[in-house]
């Protein structure tokens, strides 16, 4: 097996050279990075991970902490890590852990601190739990992704922003009895994502004086726990919304089917809006805010190696972008 003396040697350049020529980790010539690479291919040769981790200093690791892959979100987002990292020949160790759990815990005490990674992506760290600031004191390089990103720099949609565009669609539309459908569950706390959707949703309709007209009602982010609350929301004819804001794609879908269920024609009877068009709002023809957690997780990977190669860089805050993409789940009140 062909080491990476055997590829400088065939190189004409030192063990040292050779290292920083297939690693891209520091300068050489184009000319004699050709020529390094041209000499690794011949011989067949592949880096082994301890040994490129000794000559530069990196583990070619990043560690990626969020909640389980379960949501669809979720699963978008890792992709894009996963795409991105996987071009740039690193690895991936991912931990899926519910908040709120022993295991979580023992992550941040044990596990996290004693990992040597080249740095961390964190997903949707909830400012109660304290995470980001135990992720922060190792002092690698850290991205987060979602709202709450206190001293580091982090990619995020504008939650207020999404709900209250999502809001201001229905009472563009002549809508004034528009109900909010997830958030709170009473099980645990509001996320800080869902409390800003909350907010952009009660000043849309402040904004246009219906703000006696609000309410909530709480539904975990899913298509099973909208459709419950929903079922709740639209059983009482006399109390009935004519139109809901969801807390995002699975609950706005859950409640098209409660509301299909219980007889009520979308969007003649009832008009629902969500929030992030997911992979199936197109099968249930649903307006929603568009965003790409795809895009999140590449521009995360983007923003985490700019840190690694210059710690000092000032924190950077992205706002992914989003649109009102308007489909035939929603029409003007009968």
């Amino acid at each position: 097996m062909s080491k990476i003396a055997d590829v400088a040697a065939r190189a004409g350049v030192s063990k040292a050279t050779a290292s920083r020529a297939l690693s891209g980790r520091g300068y050489v010539s184009e000319e004699t990075r050709t020529r390094v690479a041209d000499a690794a291919r011949e011989l067949a040769y592949v880096a082994h991970s301890s040994a490129t981790s000794l000559a530069t200093g990196r583990t070619q690791t990043v560690g990626v902490v969020m909640p389980p892959v379960d949501r669809w979100f979720f699963a978008e987002l890792l992709a894009g890590i996963q795409d991105s990292l996987f071009a740039l020949d690193y690895d991936l160790s991912l931990y899926g852990i519910p908040e709120g759990s022993d295991t979580r815990e023992r992550l941040f005490e044990s596990i996290l601190p004693r990992r040597r990674f080249d740095g961390i992506i964190a997903v949707g760290i909830q400012p109660s739990a304290h995470e980001l600031e135990r992720l922060q004191r190792p002092g690698r390089p850290l991205v987060g992704v979602g709202p709450y990103s206190d001293g580091t720099s982090a990619v995020s949609i504008d939650d207020v922003a999404a709900a209250r565009i999502a809001t201001e669609h229905l009472i563009d539309l002549g809508h004034s009895d528009i109900a909010f459908v997830g958030g709170t569950t009473g099980a645990g706390p509001l996320s800080l994502g869902d409390e800003l959707r909350i907010d952009g949703y009660l000043a849309a309709l402040g904004t246009a004086g219906l703000a006696d007209h609000a309410r909530v009602a709480g539904s975990a982010p899913t298509l099973s726990a909208g459709y419950s609350a929903a079922v709740g929301l639209l059983a009482d004819r006399r109390r009935r919304p004519t139109a809901v804001v969801a807390v995002c794609d699975e609950a706005a879908i859950g409640t098209i089917i409660a509301a299909r269920r219980l007889g009520i024609a979308v969007p003649t009877e009832l008009s629902v809006v969500g929030i992030d068009d997911h992979e199936h709002a197109e099968l249930f023809a649903l307006t929603t805010i568009r965003q790409s957690p795809r895009d999140q997780g590449h521009d995360a990977v983007r923003l985490l190696v700019e840190r690694m190669d210059d710690p000092d860089l000032p924190e950077t805050h992205l706002a992914a972008a989003s649109a009102l993409v308007v489909r035939s789940s929603t029409a003007a009140p009968r």
